[in-house]
């Protein structure tokens, strides 16, 4: 990869906003639940940042976050140190493609570039967050932490009727379509209609 000068003009703006919306204090979060979830065998990062993302860089600590979470059928079956960066970015790509297997929208994910080059870090927590958040909700007992640094997500609420029932709900009137009581004309005098001279 090459290095990148300095942005300048719009680039420069828009790097600022996507900065901006980097959240230390769920970083902190994040991490406790990564060394919980991931076991014993992990360093604390460095505060900050770029100690967020040179932890999470190779990919290591992803790949064995999302194994931790699939039970006894981990998803990345190898998962070895490198410091080539095509490997590198090649397990970020696999824990990507194992958070979708594992039920995380497409659109909930970051990009491989997000976390390697540092582009969008608020992405990577998003998808941290939306992983954790599945987790908690999916409760097969591969979560391990405390069950409200997530909040659940929404479960379907699927309801069954009766022909009876739904034939009722034909003859009801919504509020939606306005009401037939209330306002009427009543009381109101027409008259002749003015002459114009």
């Amino acid at each position: 990869m090459a290095n990148k000068g300095p942005a300048y003009g719009l680039s420069r703006e828009v790097q600022s906003k996507i900065d901006k919306k980097y959240n230390p204090e769920l970083e902190e979060l994040l991490v406790q639940w990564i060394m919980v979830q991931c076991g014993s065998g992990l360093e604390q990062p460095e505060a900050g940042k770029t100690g967020f993302q040179n932890w999470l860089k190779d990919g290591c600590i992803l790949s064995h976050l999302i194994n931790s979470l699939s039970g006894a059928n981990p998803p990345i079956k190898k998962v070895e140190k490198s410091s080539m960066a095509f490997k590198q970015m090649e397990r970020i790509s696999q824990f990507l493609r194992a958070c979708e297997n594992y039920g995380i929208l497409t659109t909930d994910t970051f990009q491989t570039v997000d976390l390697w080059e540092g582009k969008d870090l608020a992405a990577v927590q998003r998808t941290l967050m939306s992983l954790g958040s599945l987790a908690v909700t999916k409760s097969d007992g591969c979560y391990k932490g405390d069950p409200n640094w997530f909040p659940k997500k929404a479960q379907g609420n699927k309801r069954e009727f009766t022909d009876e029932q739904l034939m009722e709900g034909k003859s009801v009137i919504g509020l939606q379509m306005g009401t037939n009581t209330g306002a009427t004309q009543s009381g109101m005098s027409y008259g002749r209609p003015r002459q114009i001279l």
